[in-house]
């Protein structure tokens, strides 16, 4: 669902539906970044990704990043967020954030009494959320699904 048309500030959210497990193969022992290891160890072992990334399913959404302002953080445009609605807002979480009737992502930071908007990209103004700024903590990231 496209939520603005500006495609710098656009997030498309998509409702998680978790029906039956949907189990993939998956390496216990990890896979090695450094010098390749035998294969000796080895075991078929499934994961259901459903049951470690999606805490509350009737919660839980996906949004596409669209845009940079989160880059230092890791999250990248065309990543793919995974959104817990229940999950409550802390100083320092990524979060979805409504403002000014314009959705975007955020890390939240709470200084005394004021609340400020955190890009993660220097080329990117912070911004301070007013009490007459219309705002609503949306949901909290999770977890993000890297596009390579």
């Amino acid at each position: 669902m496209e939520l603005h048309p500006n495609p710098e500030q656009t997030l498309e959210l998509f409702c998680a539906t978790v029906g039956p497990a949907l189990e993939i193969p998956y390496f216990s022992n990890g896979i090695s970044a450094g010098f390749p290891s035998p294969a000796l160890d080895f075991e078929d072992l499934k994961i259901d990704l459903n049951k470690h990334l999606i805490r509350n399913p009737s919660a839980t959404f996906f949004g596409r990043v669209k845009g940079h302002s989160l880059k230092n953080a890791g999250i990248e445009n065309g990543d793919l967020m995974v959104i817990d609605r229940s999950a409550p807002p802390v100083n320092n979480k990524i979060a979805v954030v409504f403002l000014d009737g314009e959705f975007t992502a955020k890390r939240i930071k709470k200084s005394g009494a004021e609340l400020w908007l955190m890009p993660e990209n220097e080329a990117y103004p912070p911004i301070q959320v007013k009490p007459d700024n219309q705002f609503l903590v949306w949901g909290i990231v999770t977890y993000v699904i890297k596009s390579f």
